[in-house]
């Protein structure tokens, strides 16, 4: 999530101090990814810096309001328009941790694929409960779908694991019968006479 590109859209619509772009942030996207107002206001002095936003005097309050300059403008216009790109996809913690799974000894794959999708039902749950409670708010809805699929993705992903892993099994168990016949057979082979083992 990019907190640089939420805090410039919302600066396009009304200048705002760092307090209330965290207020706005937070209610158009449900508090689903909470933002510290440190954070706020250290991406403020970047924005800053970098001239895509300039201060605008201060409210009755004393807070310091900032608004949106041509050139965040611009950045906020693109950042609309331009895909979000997936040559680098983030770290997946979860994939990151089935991959160790079925490659450290000792380690009961099924268990840590069972745990995660009983944890994954338990969100999806949760995350039905919030799409009763988003209502007519489109904006927090739609990030609450988004919630939904990926959790529904999770689960049909690790359904597909638990069936590699017993396929992997199966076939592990044939590919040891097979080694094992195959060099049963090679022993009697060579044990015949004029095999390649003389009597």
């Amino acid at each position: 999530m990019s907190v640089k590109q939420a805090l410039l859209a919302l600066l396009q619509e009304q200048p705002m101090y760092g307090y209330q772009l965290r207020v706005e942030f937070e209610q158009r996207t449900g508090a689903t990814w909470p933002l510290n107002v440190g954070q706020v206001y250290t991406t403020l002095t970047r924005l800053e810096r970098d001239g895509l936003v300039e201060g605008a005097g201060e409210d009755a309050e004393g807070h310091v309001v900032y608004r949106l300059t041509e050139q965040g403008g611009s950045e906020v216009a693109a950042w609309f328009t331009t895909p979000v790109a997936r040559t680098q996809p983030p770290r997946d913690e979860l994939a990151i941790k089935l991959a160790l799974a079925v490659t450290v000894p000792g380690v009961d794959v099924g268990t840590v694929v069972q745990q995660q999708r009983s944890a994954t039902m338990r969100a999806l749950q949760d995350y039905t409960r919030l799409k009763r409670q988003a209502g007519d708010d489109l904006a927090w809805s739609l990030v609450v779908d988004s919630l939904i699929f990926a959790a529904e993705a999770e689960v049909r992903w690790l359904d597909h694991c638990e069936a590699r892993l017993r396929r992997a099994a199966i076939e592990g168990r044939h590919a040891a019968g097979r080694r094992a016949a195959e060099a049963v057979e090679a022993v009697d082979d060579a044990a015949r006479p004029g095999r390649g083992v003389r009597p």
